[in-house]
């Protein structure tokens, strides 16, 4: 199943990240792609806020990794793999263990790490069209 949002301007953000874990409240991982700039952190960051998360949500390209609190406890994992030579860094980081938790992982650049992709993993990519996003989300 997909579903396809278009993000217009930056107002709309609340609204279609609602729309998003809303269509998507079937599993907790979730595979951003899109090219550089497109918003995928953008995104990411208000997906955290809408789960409550209590930490300032920021890009991990250079931790690769970083995990935001929610209120209930659970956790936020945020990965950008961008930077990743190979798939063995990413499980030096112990990615299986994240993956495996009940916590929430959105992974930018899964395109780095394909054979560690599952299938029910959701999917969203991202489309820049003039000033418009194009937002597709597969389950």
């Amino acid at each position: 199943m997909a579903l396809k949002l278009t993000l217009n301007n930056l107002n709309e953000l609340s609204q279609v990240a609602g729309r998003i874990l809303e269509y998507t409240s079937s599993s907790k991982r979730y595979l951003f792609y899109g090219e550089m700039g497109v918003g995928k952190t953008t995104l990411i960051k208000e997906l955290s806020l809408q789960l409550g998360a209590v930490d300032i949500v920021s890009s991990p390209t250079f931790s690769i990794v970083n995990e935001y609190v929610i209120n209930d406890a659970k956790k936020i994992y945020h990965f950008d793999f961008y930077r990743l030579e190979n798939e063995s860094e990413a499980l030096d980081i112990g990615v299986n263990e994240y993956f495996a938790s009940d916590n929430y992982c959105f992974i930018e650049w899964p395109q780095r790490i394909p054979s560690l992709v599952e299938d029910d993993m959701i999917v969203i990519k991202i489309k820049l069209e003039g000033i418009r996003r194009i937002i597709e989300i597969i389950i």
